[in-house]
């Protein structure tokens, strides 16, 4: 994928929330993000108000409940650098009665996911050991390649693939 095609990163994740306070609580002192800010009903947290570490999140009493499907977020990830700050931070949600799941192995990476009090679910995935794992840099996304979980799969899972030109891109 050329360099000027490549999505670099994220901004920012947004929230729809029916109340902030608990989730405040849970972005400032539970994960250590700071309030930078608010802007047209966003309340904005983040680490130095650098991008790629920001939450926005606005209250909206009379909205619904989002429901999964296409076109939807599943869940905001969190980068942890090592399995050691994720198990902190995991002990953290953990001590305020949310309830983490235990470390799930991702193979490229290790996850741990919980739901902030207004019901978004977040996953803490840690850095490594990372997509080189088991493909070489100059080679990332050129096959598709599986968790070893989903080797024997790998006929069926082909199958339901569209086809994709990736020569003409």
């Amino acid at each position: 994928m050329p360099a000027d095609k490549q999505i670099r990163g994220m901004h920012s994740v947004r929230i729809w929330e029916h109340d902030l306070q608990a989730t405040e609580v849970v972005l400032t002192r539970v994960m250590g993000l700071e309030k930078a800010g608010e802007d047209d009903g966003w309340h904005r947290y983040g680490l130095d108000g650098r991008s790629g570490t920001l939450a926005e999140v606005k209250v909206v009493s009379d909205g619904q409940h989002g429901r999964g499907g296409p076109g939807t977020v599943h869940h905001a990830a969190w980068r942890m650098n090592d399995s050691d700050e994720q198990q902190a931070l995991r002990s953290k949600v953990q001590q305020v009665g949310l309830r983490p799941s235990e470390q799930i192995d991702r193979f490229w990476f290790q996850s741990v996911y919980f739901r902030e009090p207004g019901g978004v679910l977040f996953e803490l995935a840690t850095d490594g050991p990372g997509f080189t794992a088991d493909e070489d840099l100059e080679h990332l996304g050129e096959a598709l390649i599986l968790p070893p979980w989903l080797e024997e799969r790998r006929e069926e899972i082909e199958a339901a693939l569209p086809d994709l030109d990736v020569a003409s891109r």
